[in-house]
């Protein structure tokens, strides 16, 4: 395993994370859809969207929270995660095509566990677009490793 890694104790609370952006593309939407089976007309059909209140198509929700993921680990140094123990989500505004979405991560809680070798960290994330706007935000329970 990579020394890179951090564990339960080396990761400070309220520490802050802002991750580089990712350009939501066609291909993300046109993978996902078939990855998941989901081909609702919202990402799949350009021209019944054009008279949609969104007037284009729109990424899958479960996708940007799947790209969210990522960004997290491509602005904080890796976890030794064990796991993720919980979501609580929210998804507040459309993420289009051409958008380009960072994620904004804080540490909001840490707490040891019942098994003495990992803890568990609350991690409060926040997407936004290319607008500074909010897209989607929620909090991950992760269970991380504690160094022996």
């Amino acid at each position: 395993m990579s020394e890179q890694r951090r564990y339960f104790q080396e990761i400070p609370l309220g520490e802050e994370y802002e991750s580089p952006g990712r350009t939501v593309t066609e291909s993300d939407l046109v993978i996902f859809s078939g990855l998941t089976g989901d081909y609702n007309v919202l990402h799949t059909d350009a021209e019944f969207m054009k008279q949609s209140i969104f007037g284009e198509r729109i990424a899958h929700g479960l996708l940007c929270l799947a790209i969210q993921s990522g960004l997290f680990n491509r602005a904080a140094t890796e976890y030794a995660t064990l796991g993720l123990a919980g979501l609580r989500w929210k998804f507040k505004a459309p993420v289009k095509i051409g958008d380009t979405i960072r994620l904004r991560a804080k540490v909001a809680a840490k707490k040891d566990l019942d098994k003495p070798d990992r803890g568990l960290v609350t991690i409060e994330r926040t997407i936004v677009n290319q607008r500074d706007e909010v897209v989607q935000q929620g909090e991950t329970d992760l269970i991380v490793e504690k160094r022996r």
